[in-house]
Order: C-alpha cells, then structure tokens, then sequence
C-alpha cells in the first residue's frame, strides 16, 4: 500500500514536497518513482530513484526536482523547486517490488497565480 501526500496549490516559482510511503511487503523494494497526469495527457514519468540512491529525471525538471528516499522508512519523497504552471498534475508515486509495480493514489499539484 502506498500513501502519497503534500499536494496543494502553489505560485510559479515555488516550491513543494510529496512524500509517498510504503506499508505492507516492503522488504523487497527496488525503484521508487513519480509519475504524474496532467489534464487530457498520458501519464508520465517525472523521476526514478534506485535501491542504492542513483536517480533519473525528466529532461523537463532536471535541476528543479529532486528525488530521494529513505530506505528505513519506506518512504520516497520528491522535492519540487521553481515550480511552473505546466508542472500541474496529479502525481503518483510506484514502487517496483518483487516483479511487480505498485502504485498509490495520486496528490493534485496545482502551480498557477
């Protein structure tokens, strides 16, 4: 099961954090991603971050976001600097676990003034 969370409405320019954790079989938890939908488009891929820390970013949010995750915690959280109106969405976080993906529920980010 995954609980994803830290959504809301922000500025262009400002900043957000999602936070997404795992409960349940975690033990074998490799990558740990966003996605994330915006209206009338398929979902996407925002960043993955592997077992070990190595990351991978969408070209459209390299150097505004960060991944990173907390293997003790099970938690996975995306840091979302210089926000832009095209970053609205919902996001989802997955988890690749045991040969099989698992996603949560998505988190609305909205960026507009």
């Amino acid at each position: 099961q995954l609980q994803a969370s830290g959504g809301g409405l922000v500025q262009p320019g400002g900043s957000l954090r999602l936070s997404c954790q795992a409960s349940g079989s975690t033990s074998n938890i490799d990558l740990m991603s966003w996605y994330r939908q915006a209206p009338g488009r398929q979902r996407e891929v925002v960043a993955v971050v592997t077992r070990y820390g190595g990351t991978g970013y969408a070209d459209n949010v390299k150097g505004r976001f960060t991944i990173s995750r907390d293997n003790a915690k099970n938690m996975v959280y995306l840091q979302m600097n210089s926000l832009k109106p095209e970053d609205t969405a919902v996001y989802y976080c997955k988890v690749f676990s045991s040969g099989y993906d698992y996603w949560g529920q998505g988190t609305l980010v909205t960026v507009s003034s």
